[in-house]
């Protein structure tokens, strides 16, 4: 799936629901691939969307990705935790890129928005997240730094009204821009 407001789709009737996940399937294939038990996205197309929907949990990730790239992970179907190429020549240096991955990129500007410290690993190494969601609120862990604490997601279409989030909804590995590798999924439903 593509950025869009999880409240469009989410409740849709179960028949419209897996008529619009099997024509997402199509464009799925062309640009994702399993490779060396990584999961590998060419830096195009649609967003991997979890069937399951999710309200607290607990995810750790690993990801790898190029010059350029620029990504993210949608929580409950908001984006975004950010992922991308913090270096000037990445050209993303005007959008704050230069303070590092793990910032909640559609809150700015407000809590969580930029990461608290650059923690990023140089083009080539695998970067190592953990996601914290309870409530509205996230933590995120960048490879082990504490990057945002309890931030509260902001719904990226209802800013202005401060709709609160969705209780639960799809995560999703966002990617555009160049390749992005994934491995190690874990996730962790909390009670």
């Amino acid at each position: 799936m593509d950025t869009v407001n999880p409240e469009t789709w989410i409740n849709l009737p179960e028949e419209d629901l897996a008529q619009k996940r099997a024509n997402s399937l199509t464009d799925i294939q062309k640009h994702w691939r399993v490779e060396n038990q990584e999961l590998v996205n060419d830096g195009k197309g649609l967003y991997l969307t979890t069937i399951q929907n999710f309200a607290d949990f607990e995810l750790q990730l690993e990801y790898k990705t190029v010059p350029l790239a620029d990504s993210g992970i949608y929580l409950r179907g908001y984006p975004q935790v950010q992922i991308w190429d913090t270096t000037e020549a990445g050209g993303k240096w005007k959008f704050g890129a230069e303070k590092g991955s793990g910032g909640l990129w559609n809150n700015r500007p407000g809590d969580g928005w930029q990461p608290s410290v650059h923690a990023d690993k140089p083009f080539g190494e695998w970067n190592h997240f953990r996601i914290i969601m309870k409530g509205d609120r996230v933590t995120i862990f960048l490879n082990q730094q504490l990057v945002v604490k309890e931030a509260i997601l902001v719904n990226y279409w209802h800013k202005k009204t401060k709709k609160p989030i969705l209780s639960e909804g799809p995560i999703q590995l966002q990617t555009h821009g160049g390749e992005i590798r994934w491995r190690n999924l874990y996730l962790k439903e909390l009670s």
